[in-house]
């Protein structure tokens, strides 16, 4: 089962109130709440993403139908829910836990709910992205739909409440929205007298199976865990959700002076990735030895959390789990970029003067100071005590953040967005339907000459990897990257059977990829009239795929990748803008 980021932790009051004779508050809330936990259903099988969740039910109060996305990518909730419902879907109400908006210029949910008969629909929270931000209530109403959102239309206590699952099973997206750093958790555990080792460093262990067990599944809810180094050369640790399958968050090692052991379980980066972060310049030589082993490096000039997170940020991360020790939390605390706290609390007492706790320094000398939790819950998990709670609220949804202008006008100093550059990224990004992972599928002929129909772009691209490759296990690999629940999963697949059997991997694949994918594109976007408009409404601009990390297929940190991906996207713009002027009976200039 997910673990649930507190959702379940709240408990309703049975009031029932009215904003008017037509509106039952209770069932609002209850079926709100309900498209909530059916949001959080794909947490630790996908990695973090949007969480949609819809409720079809009939004028008498029945579910007719429900749905959740399962990836970014996949079929939207309320297309599902609609699909289950079938003809109860006409008179009945909709209940979406986020106004719909997964992908950037696609208005599928929205379709889907105006054409299905839906009289109704109840939005838990709006959009946090601006770019997403308002458009499906707007459209929804534009159709004669009546729409109501939670706190704005429909105002009660028992309301709030349902409300507040909604912001919680979308904190990791709320707060990308708002403070431009990933939703981070702190996790530990400690005994009773609040060690996190004993006095020699041995930890194992603390907490008990069932805590550890929790632990796995909020790894597999993260999109990264970092520690630091002293963790790597004290516990030598896994880092795995090991749960059998699914989303494989990254491994993330922090370390100023890479004073670190040449072997590691970190280092072995066969099944999971591992990053290790550090100040620019420090021991090149070891650096050349973690890279050897494919364990990525990246350099700052100033090492610290809130730089750290800002850069994950922009490589679209949404959830961070940080499973470090007292000297980095107090670290990565100051830095205010740890958002909630998990501490498991043993029934134990160990002692020891020395003993590690869980945090560090925080320059704070009186009781006054601390810091007080949020929303606090205990649970208990075998005989230990688990106890959670927000260091900082959720952020309001609507932030007042100036213009581009108005802060030029403040500071000079900050040149306003470069508007001759598009970036785009994840697909909830805007412009995020320029992406290999957008959720439109395509259909392309097969080796027999037939249409063969796949789910997106990198489902394509990843199996054709594979593709007249005479052995059995490349042609199953095929047929399961095709199969894939989402372009994440297929990517994983393809990605993973590439690093372990390269034997596998078409012998002409680096000379044909660019084709491979240059072909995906120009079908997705010749057959989805929408994406062709966008694609040419960016005629002068230059598209820039903003992966950090893929110095191929993306532009890199600091622009030093490749960008074929943007590349190939402005080759396909001039040529679609060449046959419409040439359609037109006009002269296409040469771009």
């Amino acid at each position: 089962m997910a673990f649930s980021l507190g959702i379940n932790s709240f408990r309703f009051s049975p009031i029932i109130c009215y904003a008017n004779p037509n509106h039952f508050h209770s069932n609002d809330a209850a079926f709100i709440k309900r498209a909530a936990e059916l949001a959080d259903k794909s947490a630790g099988f996908t990695s973090p993403h949007p969480n949609f969740g819809c409720v079809i039910a009939t004028p008498s109060g029945n579910v007719a139908g429900e749905g959740y996305l399962y990836a970014q990518g996949t079929k939207p909730a309320e297309i599902q829910a609609v699909e289950v419902a079938a003809g109860s879907s006409k008179g009945a109400t909709a209940y979406l836990n986020m106004e719909p908006g997964d992908c950037h210029g696609d208005h599928t949910a929205v379709s889907a709910l105006v054409e299905a008969g839906i009289a109704r629909v109840v939005v838990g929270i709006r959009h946090p992205l601006r770019h997403l931000q308002g458009n499906a209530v707007r459209a929804l109403r534009s159709q004669g739909i009546q729409v109501d959102v939670l706190g704005e239309d429909l105002q009660s206590k028992i309301v709030e409440d349902a409300r507040k699952s909604c912001l919680l099973v979308n904190a990791p997206l709320i707060h990308r929205a708002t403070s431009r750093v990933p939703f981070s958790i702190l996790k530990y555990a400690m005994t009773l007298d609040g060690k996190i080792a004993a006095s020699t460093g041995h930890a194992a262990w603390i907490s008990s199976r069932k805590s550890r067990n929790r632990v796995f599944e909020l790894r597999g809810r993260s999109d990264a865990i970092i520690v630091g180094g002293n963790t790597v050369r004290r516990d030598n640790p896994r880092l795995t959700a090991r749960h059998g399958g699914g989303h494989m968050p990254m491994r993330i090692v922090m370390s100023q002076t890479l004073d670190l052991p040449e072997e590691a379980i970190l280092w072995d980066v066969s099944d999971v990735s591992t990053i290790v972060v550090t100040q620019r310049g420090a021991r090149r030589s070891f650096q050349k030895l973690l890279a050897s082993k494919g364990v990525e490096v990246v350099e700052f000039d100033v090492l610290n959390p809130r730089e750290v997170m800002e850069y994950f940020h922009d490589r679209g991360y949404l959830s961070i789990l940080w499973e470090c020790g007292g000297t980095l939390a107090a670290s990565a605390i100051s830095a205010g970029v740890i958002h909630k706290v998990f501490a498991f609390v043993a029934p134990k007492i160990i002692g020891g003067k020395s003993a590690p706790t869980p945090v560090g320094e925080l320059g704070m000398v009186e009781m006054s100071q601390a810091l007080d939790l949020i929303d606090v819950c205990y649970e208990q998990v075998g005989p230990d005590m688990l106890i959670s709670g927000f260091l900082q609220p959720i952020p309001e949804l609507t932030p007042v953040i100036p213009s581009e202008d108005e802060t030029f006008a403040i500071d000079p100093t900050v040149t306003p967005y470069e508007s001759s550059i598009i970036f785009f990224y994840k697909t909830w990004d805007p412009y995020g339907a320029f992406s290999n992972f957008s959720p439109h599928p395509i259909q392309m002929f097969d080796s027999n000459g037939d249409y063969a129909t796949w789910s997106s772009v990198e489902h394509y691209y990843q199996a054709h990897k594979f593709l007249g490759v005479n052995d059995p296990v490349a042609k199953d690999c095929i047929e399961k990257i095709k199969s894939a629940k989402s372009p994440e999963e297929a990517a994983r697949m393809g990605r993973s059977m590439q690093r372990q059997c390269p034997n596998l991997v078409r012998s002409d694949w680096d000379n044909v990829k660019i084709d491979v994918m240059y072909k995906a594109l120009k079908r997705k976007f010749s057959i989805y009239p929408h994406l062709n408009s966008m694609l040419l409404s960016t005629a002068g601009s230059v598209l820039v795929e903003a992966s950090p990390h893929d110095l191929f297929w993306g532009g890199g940190r600091e622009g030093e990748g490749l960008n074929y991906l943007g590349r190939l996207l402005m080759q396909l713009r001039s040529e679609f803008l060449g046959e419409s002027s040439s359609s037109s009976g006009t002269t296409c200039l040469a771009l």
